[in-house]
């Protein structure tokens, strides 16, 4: 007799089973799409979707972004900006690894930081940041938040004291990204949580503070915020969960009350995902994340050594080396699924120089040096890919910053931001001694 049973007549508890192996098959039961006899869940291609009747229409209208109402009940699929299937179980399974009640996928990482501060802020409030962040991040605050007459408001967080100054009644988020971009200062999240319970204590439910962590930099391999104490987290998709640099996307995890104004923001603003993309990092990349990242951190960890020992390198932030101011903070939050030291596979250094223009002059002459000569590293922005990828921020991924104001967003003049691959260790440090050794 022929195999009749679907997902749903399985009844597995996939708690015994550790998260390496849990992200490759996801949730055993989803409702999103009956894809019990396919090994890879199929690729759907179509933005409309057959409505069999008015009727049905009507239902799939009035269930979009009423979970509540519509808990339990299989979705009715109408339009690709509403949701399709690939979405949802990519939703399901992010939600899942990142221990969120719900997830929340768009067309970026910009989008989904965008759609997480945007159901918050309105003209008036106020958010509190950390003074470092992505460079587009600081544009979206710099030049589209002004117009929204939403103040920002940049502190140092890797001190929690620096938020009262700032802090009033019209503060409604604190947002930063932990390690940062691209300096890698890292944040006390547990601490952050218990200065704002203490502070939301004061405050009606309609007015807490949340706290919004991109946790792009670590991925969930190496820190799951929301267990330490955040709101939300987001995510680019494209860097470390995609993980192969083809897809563009972005997600927002966090609490199950806020999932149907996320869906209307991306209905309305139209930061959708694109479905083929959604299907790749869900088939590809978030399957494969625990082996790529733990190939990383293992070359992360000996180039940060290399660097730190040699006699033309300035410095070295690293979270894995000992001699990094946040070492030990980073010991306590950046934790694998296995409860080991996750340190992640960015690094930032510079190298020396008389001046800081001179220190600014070797670090684009070994940079130039690599783009021409290093067969291993990539003169290129983004990261979490399997090719190692190396670029100068301050010309770069965070030009949005005046020079006169880099110092003051914790940006070296001459810091060199290394987003580690998958390539064999010892090629990646044959590569960066002959490239020293040039300057």
């Amino acid at each position: 007799m022929a195999d009749t049973k679907t997902n749903k007549e399985h009844n597995i508890d996939d708690s015994k089973y550790a998260m390496e192996t849990r992200i490759i098959y996801g949730k055993d039961v989803s409702d999103k799409w009956d894809y019990s006899h396919h090994v890879t869940a199929p690729i759907s291609s179509s933005t409309t979707f057959r409505l069999d009747s008015v009727e049905r229409g009507a239902q799939g209208f009035k269930q979009f972004a009423h979970s509540s109402e519509s808990e339990g009940e299989a979705p009715i699929f109408i339009y690709d900006r509403l949701g399709e299937p690939n979405k949802d179980m990519l939703e399901e399974n992010l939600a899942y690894v990142e221990k969120g009640d719900m997830a929340v996928t768009f067309s970026s990482g910009m989008g989904a930081i965008s759609a997480a501060l945007g159901i918050f802020l309105g003209a008036g409030d106020e958010i509190i940041t950390h003074n470092t962040l992505y460079g587009c991040t600081i544009s979206l605050f710099n030049n589209w938040y002004p117009k929204y007459n939403i103040r920002v408001n940049p502190v140092d967080l890797t001190s929690i004291e620096n938020i009262y100054p700032v802090l009033n009644d019209r503060t409604k988020v604190i947002y930063f990204e932990t390690p940062a971009n691209p300096n890698l200062d890292i944040i006390d999240i547990a601490g952050l949580r218990k200065a704002l319970d203490d502070l939301n204590k004061k405050r009606t439910e309609a007015n807490q503070i949340q706290i919004i962590i991109d946790n792009t930099f670590a991925t969930p391999f190496c820190q799951r915020p929301i267990e330490l104490g955040a709101d939300f987290v987001v995510h680019s998709l494209t860097k470390g969960i995609g993980g192969f640099g083809t897809d563009i996307g972005g997600v927002v995890i966090g609490k199950n009350k806020y999932r149907d104004l996320l869906l209307l923001y991306r209905k309305d603003f139209g930061a959708v995902l694109n479905t083929k993309s959604a299907w790749s990092i869900l088939t590809y990349g978030l399957p494969s994340l625990a082996l790529r990242e733990k190939q990383q951190i293992k070359s992360a960890m000996s180039i940060a050594e290399f660097l730190e020992n040699h006699p033309k390198i300035s410095y070295v932030n690293y979270p894995g080396l000992k001699s990094y101011k946040y070492h030990e903070l980073a010991r306590k939050q950046m934790i694998d699924f296995n409860g080991d030291f996750a340190p992640g596979s960015m690094i930032y250094f510079s190298l020396k120089g008389g001046t800081p223009s001179e220190c600014k002059e070797n670090g684009r002459r070994f940079m130039d040096y690599v783009a021409d000569h290093a067969y291993t590293m990539t003169l290129a922005v983004s990261l979490g890919h399997t090719r190692t990828l190396i670029e100068h921020p301050a010309s770069m991924t965070h030009s949005v910053v005046p020079p006169e104001k880099l110092e003051e967003r914790g940006i070296d003049p001459g810091g060199v931001r290394l987003a580690i691959g998958l390539e064999r260790t010892e090629d990646l440090l044959m590569d960066l001694d002959e490239a020293l050794k040039a300057i």
